[in-house]
């Protein structure tokens, strides 16, 4: 196998792993609070649903990016494209550097939605407000999505 080719599928790798583990620490922490909050009143559940949700977003973004990488590979078509060395570590890097801000956002936006959770206890009629603030880390999220696809791109292979 070209030594290219290894580079680009290991990146494609690392972005759908590192995401994905994101997705699921965020998630797992918003998770956590929410099961607290409905212990005391299950009637929040339905408020709940979308702050527990939202850090799972990163996770769906790095399996795109893996996604576009074997897509620009034509790994999924008849004839692979093999990329020389210099453009698999290209991909490898764009791939590490999306799956750290996906990761990093996944846990801070997780933290945030249990801030947010914690407001949804007290004030229920506040979660309209509430779902904004995991918002604002998800706007990062969408970048890092937005530059690695826009960097696959301009990899020719």
């Amino acid at each position: 196998m070209e030594l290219g080719l290894i580079f680009a599928l290991f990146g494609a790798v690392i972005v759908v792993v590192v995401s994905g583990i994101g997705s699921a620490i965020g998630v797992g922490l918003s998770g956590q609070a929410a099961a607290g909050v409905m212990s005391e009143d299950p009637e929040k559940f339905g408020r709940m649903i979308p702050l527990v949700g939202i850090p799972g977003t990163q996770g769906f973004y790095g399996f795109l990016i893996g996604f576009l990488v074997l897509n620009k590979l034509a790994l999924l078509g008849a004839t692979p494209k093999i990329p020389r060395l210099s453009q698999g570590l290209e991909i490898f890097a764009i791939c590490s550097v999306v799956s750290l801000v996906e990761l990093i956002s996944a846990i801070w936006q997780g933290k945030v939605a249990v801030s947010s959770i914690y407001i949804v206890a007290k004030k229920p009629q506040e979660a309209g407000k509430a779902i904004v603030l995991p918002i604002f880390v998800e706007i990062y999220a969408i970048l890092g999505l937005a530059a690695g696809f826009l960097l696959l791109m301009a990899v020719k292979i």
